[in-house]
C-alpha cells in the first residue's frame, strides 16, 4: 500500500454479551492496508458503569457520536452475531440521512432480519434456559452455572444485549420497508457448526443489499469470530473493496474475490 493512501478503518461489533477482546490480534491478521477499530458498547468491560443500550434509536446516536472516518479513508463494518445486527442498524441510519456509507458490511454468525433468531428471541426467558443456551453454545466459563457472581455479572448484560438484537431486527424491516436494502456490497459468514445460524440462513442477507453479497462458510462454531480464518477473510474483503472503489466502472464484485 503506497505510503500516501490511507487504510480501511474497519470497526468491529462482538456478540451479546461480549466486550472487545474477541478481537485481539485483529491488527495482525486482517492484513496490510486494514485497521481493525473494536467498538466497545457501554454496560461492559471499561464502560461497565454506563447505562446499556436496548433500543436502536440510543444506540444509533451513541455509535453517530464515536465513529468517525478521515475524509476520503474508507470504512467498512464487521459484526458478529449481534455485532451484525449493530452494523447493519448502523448502516440503514447512515442511509436514511443520506450519509457516506461503509464501503462494505460483513455479518458473522446471524440470520438477516426477516428470518428468526434463537438468540434474540430467548431475551425474556428464564436464567436457567439462557444458561441451557450458553452451555449448549460453548459459551460458559468453567462452573459458571453454580457461580453466583457470575450469573449476577453476565446473565443481566447478555439478556440486555438479546433485548437490543430484537429491537435491531424489527426496526430493520421497518427501514427495509420504507428506503429498500441497502446499497452496499456484503460479505455474510457461517460456521459450519454453528448450532444456531446455519449456512443456509446465513445466505438469506442477500436479500438485504442491492449491491453485490458473497457467503462464506468457515469452520468453526458459533463463536469463529475467536479463530484466524475470519479476520483474514475480512481483511481481504476490505481490501478487494478498496481495489474496486478506486478502480470504479469495473463490473467486478466487490467481494467474490475474498476466500478463507
Amino acid at each position: 500500500m503506497p505510503d500516501t493512501e490511507l487504510p480501511v478503518r474497519l470497526y468491529c461489533f462482538a456478540h451479546a454479551g461480549a466486550g472487545v477482546s474477541v478481537f485481539h490480534g485483529w491488527g495482525r491478521r486482517t492484513g496490510p492496508g486494514v485497521e481493525p477499530v473494536p467498538v466497545l458498547l457501554p454496560g461492559r468491560g471499561g464502560r461497565r458503569q454506563e447505562p446499556r443500550l436496548t433500543d436502536r434509536d440510543s444506540l444509533v446516536a451513541h455509535l453517530m457520536d464515536r465513529i468517525s472516518v478521515t475524509a476520503g479513508q474508507p470504512y467498512a463494518l464487521y459484526g458478529h452475531s449481534l455485532g451484525a445486527m449493530v452494523a447493519h442498524a448502523l448502516t440503514q441510519a447512515l442511509h436514511e440521512e443520506g450519509l457516506p456509507l461503509p464501503a462494505l458490511i460483513a455479518v458473522g454468525a446471524c440470520p438477516p432480519p426477516d428470518e428468526t433468531s434463537k438468540l434474540s428471541d430467548a431475551c425474556e426467558s428464564s436464567d436457567e434456559d439462557l444458561l441451557e443456551m450458553l452451555h449448549t453454545l460453548g459459551a460458559l466459563p468453567d462452573g459458571a452455572e453454580a457461580r453466583r457472581y457470575w450469573r449476577r455479572a453476565s446473565l443481566p448484560v447478555l439478556r440486555d444485549d438479546l433485548r437490543l438484537a430484537g429491537a435491531l431486527r424489527v426496526a430493520a424491516r421497518t427501514s427495509a420497508a420504507a428506503y429498500g436494502p441497502l446499497p452496499v456490497p456484503m460479505l455474510a459468514v457461517s460456521g459450519n457448526r454453528d448450532p444456531l445460524v446455519s449456512p443456509e440462513a446465513v445466505g438469506g442477507w442477500r436479500r438485504w443489499s442491492t449491491g453485490p453479497v458473497a457467503t462464506r462458510t468457515v469452520n468453526g462454531d458459533h463463536f469463529f469470530v475467536r479463530g484466524g480464518v475470519l479476520p483474514r477473510l475480512t481483511g481481504r474483503a476490505c481490501r478487494v473493496v478498496r481495489r474496486l472503489d478506486a478502480m470504479a466502472g469495473l463490473a467486478s464484485s466487490p467481494v467474490s474475490a475474498a476466500q478463507p
